[in-house]
């Protein structure tokens, strides 16, 4: 059932409101292999001028590292929350990161090394405090990357499971995008605004969670269940979802940014 509009004037929405995106799946597109993912030269653009008519409050959450963001992002500096918010960059450059010892992340190095090895197509990404195993070129070793999860996870209690878009990850417990949200919003320029977040996968439902938990604007990317409230059909419906509030506020007139052509997203921004 389609939720009534609020528009606010575009003051009010600059001011009032804490933008959070993921990056794959959210702001790009999902490719065959994680280095060969991208972020268009115009979404940049659109999200340096949301930056700047946010007064800085704009922040990316990912499963990348913080290099890879920057990488991604660049030549944008913004807030960010890599590796699902083990790694955090605040609005004034200051970053804090959650570790494992050095032991285990070797012991896990070494032994998912040689397991990724016995299952041809599949993937391990190494994300410092993080394990990434990826099988979206071999989706029937699916339920042998789970079981090889899994039986880390039982091995060494610090670890959690985080299962994703055809790959499943290892991290730190307590780590997760819903925590990171809730550390941005207590310091300015997100302190005392409404949050937003916009994400496509099982790895962003912690943050849809804290987003409705603060009475904010959770929206999904795709379908699928979830605990988001809104939905976009997909990276380029964000992409128009962007654009189409730059240009509403551009032209000073009464902003909702909302997408013109997902009637399920007509929310009170």
């Amino acid at each position: 059932m389609p939720i009534p509009t609020d528009p606010v004037s575009p003051l009010q929405a600059t001011t009032a409101y804490a933008f959070f995106f993921d990056v794959d799946g959210t702001l790009a597109a999902i490719q065959p292999r994680p280095d060969e993912v991208f972020i268009p030269a115009r979404v940049l653009d659109d999200l340096q001028w949301l930056a700047h008519y946010c007064a800085g409050a704009v922040a990316l959450i990912s499963g990348r590292p913080i290099v890879e963001l920057d990488a991604l992002a660049a030549p944008l500096i913004l807030p960010l929350a890599g590796v699902h918010g083990a790694e955090r960059r605040d609005s004034e450059g200051r970053i804090t990161r959650v570790t494992l010892e050095p032991l285990t992340v070797s012991v896990l190095r070494r032994e998912l090394e040689q397991a990724i090895a016995s299952l041809p197509g599949c993937l391990l990404e190494t994300k410092g405090a993080a394990f990434a195993l990826h099988y979206r070129q071999a989706p029937h070793h699916q339920q042998q990357i789970e079981q090889l999860a899994a039986a880390m996870v039982a091995r060494f209690p610090e670890l959690a499971q985080q299962p994703g878009k055809c790959v499943v990850e290892l991290k730190p417990q307590g780590v997760n995008k819903g925590a990171a949200i809730t550390q941005f919003m207590q310091r300015p320029p997100f302190a005392g605004r409404v949050p937003v977040f916009i994400g496509d996968d099982l790895t962003d439902e912690a943050g849809f969670k804290t987003v409705n938990s603060r009475g904010g604007i959770s929206i999904k990317v795709g379908s699928g269940s979830s605990e988001a409230r809104e939905h976009l059909a997909d990276v380029n419906a964000v992409y128009h979802w962007l654009a189409q509030a730059r240009k509403q506020l551009d032209n000073g007139a009464e902003a909702s940014l909302r997408s013109q052509s997902d009637e399920s997203l007509s929310r009170r921004i």
